[in-house]
């Protein structure tokens, strides 16, 4: 198991390098060029600075997250070619300085979705949280304008250059269904996998957040058939997973530890955090333990020791505690508490099988 941690850029984050570094057995840093508009080339200059600030620091930036995907690739428009182009240089630009995985997704407008960024818990801290019923009341344009006042921080998966175009982009989905998102997405990894393949990087779909469609807009990572049909689009070893246990858990219907048991030697990256689903199918997001949601976190952790992962692996969103202010699921100090519990049932299992 690679630890990591997702940090946003000197400047644009309220975690330093200086204070990740104090966290035990965190080896690498989750990076990407946040700033940079989607569909543009990554430079080789830009790149530089990045993995040199990182590598500084003692850390390796082997993932980035992400490297999004233009709305005209996922729509398969007369565009995507030139985007896809754009994106094979980009991958070459980011082989050259030993990056491994690329976390990506194909979600269609909107990246993951959640109704409060900071929704109190019984325990005082905050976290993010996700209300079917206000979420079934309200619009796109409602949702555009609650996240743009909900935080003074940019959001990851929600481009300001695309949020003005929400219009505009719901009229452009209305022809495409699920078969035609998939076929849109089949044709973006058959052009990108050689490139991947050539220059040793992997590429990694997150799965959609909440896996279920919103909208009326298709989504098509979303359990275990959707997971066995992007692996059944090439059998590149460039083709993998992020293997995401609370955007997938969020459905009750996916059983993690069954999901990890099968898919987790195609993941090369793997999301680990909990999430609490309610009766009405709402949830929020809570501490990693186990115990504090609806996800079976340690047994997921069973099955990467038992299969010996030696894939990356991230806490994910954590809780706002003790008075943090800090980008939305994205402080230091809950998602330091997560990386010492996944840490230990690591060491627990290994431990256990060594005894046996």
């Amino acid at each position: 198991m690679n630890m990591t941690f997702r940090w946003y850029g000197k400047g644009n984050d309220t975690v330093t390098l200086e204070q990740i570094k104090q966290i035990p057995n965190v080896k690498g840093i989750v990076w990407a060029l946040h700033e940079k508009p989607v569909g543009e080339i990554w430079t080789k200059a830009e790149i530089k600075k990045e993995v040199s600030y990182i590598e500084s620091y003692g850390f390796h930036a082997e993932v980035v997250e992400s490297v999004n995907i233009h709305e005209s690739i996922k729509l398969g428009n007369e565009q995507r070619d030139e985007y896809i182009e754009n994106y094979k240089q980009t991958i070459r630009n980011l082989g050259e300085f030993n990056v491994k995985v690329i976390c990506y997704n194909f979600m269609p407008v909107f990246d993951w979705i959640r109704t409060d960024l900071f929704h109190p818990l019984p325990d005082g801290s905050t976290a993010l949280f996700y209300d079917k019923q206000k979420l079934d009341s309200i619009g796109p344009k409602e949702l555009v304008e609650l996240f743009s006042s909900a935080s003074s921080m940019t959001l990851p998966g929600w481009e300001p250059e695309k949020l003005g175009r929400i219009q505009e982009l719901f009229e452009a989905y209305k022809g495409i269904d699920e078969e035609q998102l998939w076929e849109n997405l089949r044709y973006f990894l058959q052009e990108i996998l050689p490139v991947c393949e050539e220059c040793g990087i992997k590429m990694a779909i997150h799965p959609d957040d909440p896996p279920w469609s919103l909208f009326g807009l298709p989504r098509i990572m979303t359990g275990g058939a959707s997971l066995k049909k992007l692996l059944a689009i090439s059998n590149s070893p460039a083709n993998g997973i992020t293997f995401c246990t609370g955007s997938l858990g969020s459905n009750p219907e996916n059983d993690m530890v069954a999901l990890a048991s099968k898919y987790i030697n195609r993941s090369p990256f793997a999301h680990i955090r909990n999430v609490k689903i309610y009766d009405n199918g709402s949830f929020i997001e809570t501490s990693h333990l186990t115990e504090d949601g609806s996800i079976n976190i340690s047994g997921v952790m069973k099955e990467l020791a038992e299969q010996n992962y030696d894939g990356y692996v991230r806490p994910d969103h954590g809780r706002h505690i003790w008075d943090e202010d800090c980008r939305p699921g994205y402080g230091l100090y809950d998602r330091a508490l997560g990386i010492m519990y996944l840490n230990g049932l690591w060491d627990a299992f290994n431990l256990k099988e060594m005894e046996e």
